[in-house]
């Protein structure tokens, strides 16, 4: 029972007010984005708001960051497009169990820290690339049916609207906080479009939301090793950027409510999300940075307003499409566009000529790759590589030795910074073979042997002193150097002097 109530932190002190008007809020803005990620997957409309409300129902509950937001996802929808055009529909929900399953190993085994690894520049790259394809994804509102873009006075009302929402969003927390800004915008607008009878595009204009309960279903496939095949890679793919989106986002709003979430949880919690999502006729997701935003920005910090937005969407699915089929889309487009505004990472761009030359050429890198290819995971996976190169090639030239001879005729070499496999061309570089005295002391008081390359590079070194009759030593090995050696004391034949 205690675990029950740790699982929805009664223990934390809960304001019940903003957590509901909150989960409203963030109700709303799930909407638009999740018929727009079905239609962009290929699929119906229903699919992207089921899994919506599956993913935001499981995640609020059972994962590692209360107030965190997810649902049906952009970076999802961009992987299974081409399985759902091949294969339908059935394949897809399919593919979001495989990759659910394998997000819950990851959670299980503990990958979650993996993320320590992601710098930075990187974590930079990807928000600043997320919210310039947040802002972009809202000028398709700016368009008609044809794709053409709008003029005249239907131009000059949806901006209207837009600047009035985003004004409304800007400047009335400066006023009070009672009320969650980003819903007063948008029952402003609605009242203004409702009242003055306002022809403008309405959310029942993009697709109907109108359907049941999520109805559980088992993906009608094969199951077949030729199946398993077809569908593994892309549900690699789904839980791989599923995880990075996720843990990048639980790690954003840390940093901005000053807490400390659980990836491992998380990574477990989106993983179960998804198994539920293909098995209640969802597509799938992962965190979604944007309503995350909207949800910490207006004060929610509990689980229970990813709750209420994920109870209150099925609501308007169930009970209340026709009201909300009637919202005016320049709210939701003033509401995201105040989104990417939050969203980017403006201190990147204040300290620009602060940061190294290379963390600035990572982080450009990933914001591109981020942008144009909307690959979430490869911009980070990119991101990733190129800043551990620049951290090998910057370590590598930071082997120094510093040298002399004592009473005894013993040549000392003393090495600073880590021999690694980056150094070794400099570390061999310190040494002069042939006319060092007939014994050389090699002190690691100031340095570490770090990996198979440094071990197999002191062998050889050793070994071409031995060739010409000069005995070496080595000393003052820290303890890990020292069990690296002892290891590899099979294969190597190296004197060891402590």
């Amino acid at each position: 029972m205690k675990q029950y109530l740790r699982l929805f932190d009664f223990k934390q002190k809960v304001d019940y007010k903003t957590e509901v008007l909150s989960g409203l809020t963030v109700a709303l803005a799930l909407v638009p984005e999740a018929v727009a990620f079905a239609i962009i997957a290929g699929l119906a409309p229903l699919v992207g708001l089921y899994a919506a409300f599956v993913m935001g129902l499981v995640t609020s509950i059972f994962g590692g960051r209360p107030g965190m937001i997810s649902g049906a996802t952009g970076a999802v929808a961009v992987v299974i497009v081409s399985l759902a055009q091949s294969h339908g529909v059935e394949y897809v929900f399919a593919t979001v169990v495989l990759a659910g399953t394998i997000q819950v190993l990851a959670g299980v085994l503990k990958l979650g820290k993996l993320m320590r690894l992601v710098p930075l520049p990187v974590v930079y790259g990807f928000v600043n690339g997320l919210a310039i394809i947040i802002f972009m994804s809202q000028l398709n509102q700016f368009k008609d049916v044809s794709g053409n873009w709008l003029t005249g006075n239907s131009l000059y009302i949806i901006l209207g609207l837009v600047l009035l929402t985003m004004l409304i969003i800007w400047g009335l927390p400066k006023l009070t906080k009672v009320i969650p800004a980003s819903l007063t915008a948008i029952l402003v607008v609605f009242g203004i479009v409702a009242f003055l009878g306002i022809d403008t595009k309405t959310v029942g204009d993009v697709a109907s939301i109108q359907g049941g309960f999520p109805p559980f279903h088992i993906p009608q496939i094969p199951f077949t090793l030729e199946t398993l095949t077809l569908i593994f890679p892309y549900a690699a793919i789904i839980a791989g950027v599923g995880l990075i989106e996720s843990l990048l986002t639980l790690e954003l709003i840390d940093e901005i409510t000053e807490t400390r979430g659980r990836t491992n949880k998380e990574a477990a919690a989106q993983g179960i999300a998804n198994i539920t999502s293909g098995l209640f006729s969802g597509m799938g997701g992962c965190a979604m940075i944007g309503q995350s935003l909207i949800n910490i920005s207006n004060g929610a910090r509990a689980r229970l307003s990813g709750v209420v937005a994920s109870i209150a969407l099925l609501l308007f699915i169930m009970f209340g499409s026709g009201i909300i089929e009637q919202v005016p889309m320049a709210a939701l487009t003033g509401l995201m566009i105040m989104v990417s505004i939050g969203t980017f990472e403006w201190v990147s761009v204040k300290i620009l000529n602060k940061y190294p030359k290379s963390d600035i050429i990572v982080m450009v890198l990933v914001m591109l790759i981020t942008v144009i290819l909307h690959n979430l995971a490869l911009a980070v996976l990119v991101g990733v590589i190129v800043a551990a190169l620049v951290f090998s090639w910057d370590n590598a030239k930071r082997i120094r030795a510093r040298k002399h001879i004592d009473e005894n005729g013993v040549k000392h070499y003393e090495i600073y910074g880590p021999l690694f496999f980056g150094s070794i061309k400099m570390f061999n570089d310190k040494f002069d073979l042939l006319n060092d005295p007939a014994e050389i002391m090699i002190d690691f008081k100031e340095s570490r042997i770090a990996d198979m390359s440094a071990i197999e590079a002191v062998n050889k070194l050793t070994e071409r002193y031995h060739k010409v009759g000069k005995k070496v030593y080595i000393t003052n090995l820290s303890s890990s150097s020292h069990k690296l050696l002892i290891k590899a004391d099979e294969m190597i034949n190296i004197n060891v002097v402590e």
